[in-house]
């Protein structure tokens, strides 16, 4: 691995100097994270063998969270801390997808509001590469727009039937194993809404710290019988995607749909991104009353049965080929 550019102590040098002097409306105040009584905030779960201590509900940094205007944004992130959620997640794809030169990415939008409680939270964030030459310059990126000397979780993006798992043990996956032995990132992993056999591949195949995996009720991938058992096995950390998208409204409540994601073994938190304070505060609500205890009364099959019609392009956008995660649809 070549040799990085700058050092961690100098990296964070840099940053905090360069977080001291940011000021934007609505940054949430250092007191306000302590506002609330530890018992009052969402649920945790170990995520795997990470051992970190995640909320049952995550911050998605994707298109829905790019749609908010600014005010809204950071609104948005000031409730989500106060309330407890402490794992955000971003990639670099994500701040390409802005309304105008003026808006803030999604990177650059965490990395105005996340460095003050560093100790506090922890980001994910995504490698696009697949050029094992490009991805120490990825990373350094993500590090820079978001303001820290290192990153939690670094998944590759976007895992799908073309990957060829032994070309990525060799490029990709060993330019990160290089970066985590630096201190850079803490834990490496990947992210899957296309391809549940690749994503048993690489759980069967390479040591995966965590995984980001689409599930939902309508079981459309398979993704809960095919990857979750490998994840399991391995003890990998496993974040729910898709667990709503496109599905509300269809006959179940959001609190049915967030449910059956937190009630599958395995699967430590759901994430989520979101439009609107509304459904933010709702899907909080429902984190902050679910219980482990309820799961015996949940009927997952019955769910499964009368979500199966919508397990498809038809009725899910990031189902459409060419559909490109973070976009607009």
């Amino acid at each position: 691995m070549k040799q990085l550019k700058q050092t961690r102590r100098e990296f964070l040098s840099k940053t905090a100097k360069g977080a001291a002097v940011i000021s934007v409306a609505g940054l949430v105040s250092s007191s306000s994270f302590l506002s609330k009584n530890e018992s009052n905030k969402i649920p945790k779960r170990k995520l795997g063998k990470t051992g970190l201590e995640v909320s049952i509900l995550s911050f998605g940094g994707g298109s829905q969270f790019a749609k908010n205007k600014d005010g809204a944004w950071q609104e948005q992130m000031e409730v989500a801390i106060q309330d407890g959620i402490n794992l955000f997640d971003t990639a670099p794809s994500y701040s390409s997808f802005k309304r105008s030169e003026k808006d803030l990415g999604s990177d650059e939008r965490f990395g105005l509001i996340l460095p003050q409680y560093r100790n506090k939270v922890i980001i994910s964030t995504k490698i696009e590469t697949r050029d094992p030459d490009k991805v120490k310059e990825e990373v350094e990126g993500s590090l820079s727009r978001l303001k820290t000397d290192y990153i939690d979780i670094m998944l590759i993006h976007a895992i799908n039937d073309s990957d060829d798992i032994s070309v990525i043990e060799k490029g990709i996956y060993k330019e990160l194993v290089g970066l985590k032995k630096a201190g850079l990132i803490k834990y490496i992993g990947f992210s899957s809404m296309d391809s549940a056999q690749r994503s048993k591949d690489m759980l069967d195949n390479l040591d995966i710290d965590v995984a980001l995996l689409a599930m939902n009720a309508t079981k459309y991938g398979d993704f809960a019988k095919v990857a979750l058992p490998s994840a399991i096995k391995q003890n990998t950390g496993v974040l729910a995607m898709k667990v709503m998208r496109n599905i509300v409204g269809k006959g179940v409540s959001v609190e049915d749909l967030l449910g059956y994601a937190w009630g599958q073994e395995g699967v430590s938190s759901a994430l989520v991104g979101h439009f609107g304070m509304e459904p933010l505060k709702e899907n909080i609500q429902n984190a902050l009353k679910f219980k482990d205890d309820g799961l015996a009364s949940f009927n997952r099959e019955e769910q499964e049965s009368r979500l199966a019609e919508y397990a498809g392009p038809h009725a899910l956008c990031w189902a459409c080929p060419g559909y490109v995660d973070g976009s607009w649809g």
